[in-house]
């Protein structure tokens, strides 16, 4: 039986050109009436509280259903690429053309837009059920007409040309793990140049719909008010794009001087190893990381190396260990059909078909089914990486609770996520952690300073990267609406301005490099939430070391404390029904801040001026913006 929300959902849905009755609007009318009559506020309360709940649950019931079926397209297009099919991206492209056609009728809008009228009326948890409904609607609002269906083809069809990237290396077929494992091992700077050119052409056949991309997606949310895209995103953290832009500036200040150290120490370091001249920016070639985001790979720790371990084990290993450890602290077992339905390991390089290479994880039903998307190798990068992952998952598990309405089955804000999920990396690679498990010799001497330095290189160095050249990057790109003839311009001089890199060649705009990273594509103008989450996790991560395990943060152990796990199923249980910044401050006693990132390395600071004491710097002592 369908109650009639659900009767209008099917109509607006499945019947778009037909006679379209809004029976919500006529019952919310005759409720309004209602309470204009009734002398009882408690009573008048209920009854607007009931119809709403009436709405609600018709709402989250056809959401549900249609979020399964637009996931399982998605989750087949980005796991079984087939040159030349068009099968899959057909599918993709219908299912998540329905869910939009649902999400952003003129229906659900007008009745969000009521009920928050009224919304003093409401409980807490439906109105903020109906700012999730209107915020869903921002990005497919029926006022919009075919510019949504038309932005759903493209974004489609610029995955399906990413991920169905053959990418060649010297005339033979690669993949971008092998192209990794060049710039992650070579000394050979030619071998290291041509790997780096090949994984950026990939980039050559994504400018032209990168292009379209920024038209369409600024054009699908326009209609309710925002001012592009940019602007859209940054409203679901409850914030403007200017205060989105002034956040992320903050971050890169307050780190700042110890980037500058790291990037001289990086200058002189890698001249060193590549016995060259010491360059005034460093060669984007020269770097581990294809796009220079974290360069964690010129440090090794002696005594803290576990490649050899991990490979002795292999891959399956990895992702089963990664299971052990969340059962350790009081999670539950991973659902049966997480092993058989994820994808988590390589396709070979000869294969009939290719996927995505990113690792993720998957909500497919905001339910019980959950997945990851991996391509697991038995490296020290993907043991931190399928902990990460899997970090999503129990956060997803947690928050999939009768407390918690479907459509506000998500991390208290963005960043929450990859907050929980990045600290869980952190703490796999510190000492105790791993002497637990037998992974490194109890009683490993290790050289601390070098272990500082190496998560420097990651977390500090990921900052200017993510809070500047990603995000200004796409600020310009929607916001300032840059030309595609200026992509590869714009993009360089904001590598230049904030990482201090260079490209080894003038890249012209034949190329498009910024497109070469997935989020650019199908993920846009919310990297800055990696750099909420860096943030996120050293306060989480000092909070948890200092009041719950009583260790020194740079060298705790997690595994087997059910008190930790306790604490981190609190905090993930509410899901995105609270809201984040009282949620954070209830959880850790303090607001936002990157000062536990910095205390967290500020040993570090005595011995990278120490080592780069007559070195030349070349980057400005503040970051000018």
């Amino acid at each position: 039986m369908l109650n009639t929300t659900s009767i209008q959902h099917t109509c607006k849905t499945f019947f778009p050109e037909g006679i379209h009755l809004d029976i919500s609007s006529i019952l919310f009318t005759v409720i309004i009436f209602l309470f204009s009559c009734n002398t009882e506020k408690k009573d008048d309360n209920s009854a607007i509280q009931k119809q709403a709940q009436t709405y609600l649950d018709g709402y989250n019931q056809q959401y549900q259903t249609l979020a399964t079926d637009a996931s399982l397209k998605q989750w087949k297009l980005l796991t079984h690429i087939v040159p030349g099919d068009t099968v899959s991206q057909h599918e993709a492209d219908i299912a998540d053309k329905v869910i939009a056609t649902f999400t952003g009728s003129n229906a659900n809008i007008d009745s969000a837009k009521k009920y928050l009228a009224i919304k003093e009326k409401l409980s807490p948890l439906q109105a903020r059920q109906f700012q999730v409904i209107l915020f869903n609607a921002g990005n497919n609002p029926e006022a919009a007409g075919n510019i949504v269906d038309r932005r759903i083809k493209a974004t489609n069809a610029q995955s399906s040309m990413l991920y169905g990237f053959k990418y060649s290396l010297n005339g033979k077929p690669t993949t971008t793990g092998d192209l990794d494992d060049i710039l992650q091992n070579s000394t050979d700077l030619n071998a290291r140049l041509k790997a780096w050119e090949a994984g950026k052409e990939v980039g050559r056949t994504l400018k032209v719909g990168l292009d379209s991309l920024q038209q369409l997606r600024n054009a699908s949310v326009t209609p309710l008010g925002y001012k592009n895209f940019f602007d859209y995103q940054a409203a679901e953290y409850g914030m403007s794009e200017d205060e989105i832009i002034a956040l992320t500036h903050q971050f890169i200040t307050e780190v700042w001087p110890m980037y500058r150290e790291l990037h001289t120490w990086a200058r002189y370091s890698l001249a060193e190893k590549y016995k060259q001249p010491v360059p005034e920016y460093i060669p984007a070639q020269w770097l581990p990381n294809r796009w220079g985001q974290e360069w964690a790979g010129l440090v090794d720790v002696k005594g803290l190396n576990i490649d050899s371990v991990l490979k002795s084990h292999g891959a399956e290993w990895i992702a089963h260990e990664s299971e052990k450890f969340y059962e350790s602290i009081g999670f539950d077992s991973l659902p049966e059909t997480f092993w058989q339905n994820s994808s988590l390991y390589p396709v070979p390089a000869d294969s009939s078909y290719t996927k995505n290479n990113h690792a993720s994880a998957w909500h497919i039903d905001l339910a019980n089914d959950v997945r990851s998307l991996m391509s697991i190798t038995p490296t020290t990068d993907y043991w931190s990486t399928s902990l990460h992952e899997l970090g999503h998952i129990y956060y997803y598990m947690s928050y999939s609770n009768p407390d918690v309405p479907i459509i506000l089955r998500g991390g208290a804000n963005r960043g929450y996520h990859e907050a929980f999920g990045t600290m869980m990396g952190l703490a796999s690679l510190q000492k105790p952690f791993l002497e637990g498990l037998k992974m490194i010799p109890a009683n490993t001497v290790t050289d601390d300073t070098m272990q500082l330095l190496n998560e420097a290189l990651k977390y500090i160095v990921h900052i200017p990267w993510g809070s500047g050249v990603m995000t200004e990057f796409e600020y310009d790109l929607y916001a300032k609406k840059i030309p595609e003839s200026e992509y590869n311009k714009t993009w360089w001089a904001l590598v230049k301005k904030y990482q201090g890199i260079v490209p080894p060649t003038d890249r012209g705009e034949e190329y498009c490099d910024a497109a070469t990273k997935t989020h650019i594509n199908d993920d846009p103008a919310q990297y800055y939430d990696y750099s909420i989450a860096n943030i996120l996790l050293f306060q989480f991560h000092g909070y948890i070391a200092k009041n719950i395990l009583k260790q020194d943060p740079h060298a705790t152990n997690y595994w087997g404390n059910k008190e930790v796990g306790d604490f981190l199923k609190k905090v993930m249980k509410p899901g995105a029904s609270v809201d984040w910044r009282d949620h954070l401050k209830a959880s850790i006693g303090s607001d936002m801040s990157a000062q536990p990132m910095v205390d967290y390395f500020a040993p570090l600071m005595g011995y990278l001026k120490r080592v780069n004491a007559g070195r030349t710097y070349t980057l400005p002592e503040k970051p000018m913006f």
